[in-house]
């Protein structure tokens, strides 16, 4: 099974599932809005159903947010009608194969989606290339490696028997270091206490 076909099937569930800690999730986008305002450009790779990009939206000029699944954006956009925003477009596409625009954005999100992609290095250089300079690049991402190695001994038969979309392992300092290869400056950093997503903002040299 591959990544579209995964999410597809998954996307109903997603939908429905609460966000796990919405005490933190509040505060990345509060965190986050710091550095948006009416004039911004925003690319949003990985939205799943829209919902990041849609409670930006009122705070930026555009946003282009996309995703590998055609059902999750099915979803997306019918909340976008029932938000009433006309701000964001949705696009379908796998993160590593889109042609991104270069130097075109404001701030780019990457959320719950580098350790999914097998090559998130060349991810991040794609994000870097598309921000104007002085760009800001915001991440949440799991980091699995801090704690959670364990999870390598069933990651490979949970995705042969469909369970698991393909998992990457990596620390912290990892991603770190792998963000400032991409050539960002990390400007903050943030792991909540017992949580294993590690919430970055980095930026693009002027």
């Amino acid at each position: 099974m591959n990544s579209a076909s995964f999410w597809d099937r998954s996307a109903a569930k997603y939908a429905k599932a609460p966000i796990p800690n919405e005490q933190v999730y509040e505060q990345k986008l509060v965190k986050t809005r710091e550095y948006l305002n009416p004039h911004s450009k925003v690319l949003e790779l990985g939205c799943g159903t829209g919902t990041t990009a849609l409670n930006h939206a009122p705070y930026a000029n555009h946003i282009d947010a996309w995703d590998i699944s055609p059902k999750m954006l099915e979803i997306a956009r019918r909340k976008q009608v029932q938000q009433h925003i006309s701000n964001v477009s949705f696009h379908c596409g796998e993160a590593n194969s889109i042609a991104l625009p270069e130097q075109e954005y404001d701030l780019a999100m990457a959320h719950s989606v580098l350790h999914l992609i097998e090559d998130k290095e060349a991810n991040l250089r794609a994000m870097y290339a598309s921000l104007k300079p002085g760009g800001v690049l915001v991440s949440s991402t799991a980091c699995l490696g801090n704690k959670m190695n364990w999870l390598k001994l069933i990651a490979k038969p949970m995705k042969w028997l469909g369970f698991w979309p393909s998992v990457y392992f990596f620390t912290s300092t990892q991603l770190e270091a792998a963000i400032t290869r991409a050539g960002f400056t990390i400007e903050y950093s943030w792991l909540p206490p017992k949580a294993i997503a590690h919430f970055f903002i980095a930026r693009k040299p002027h």
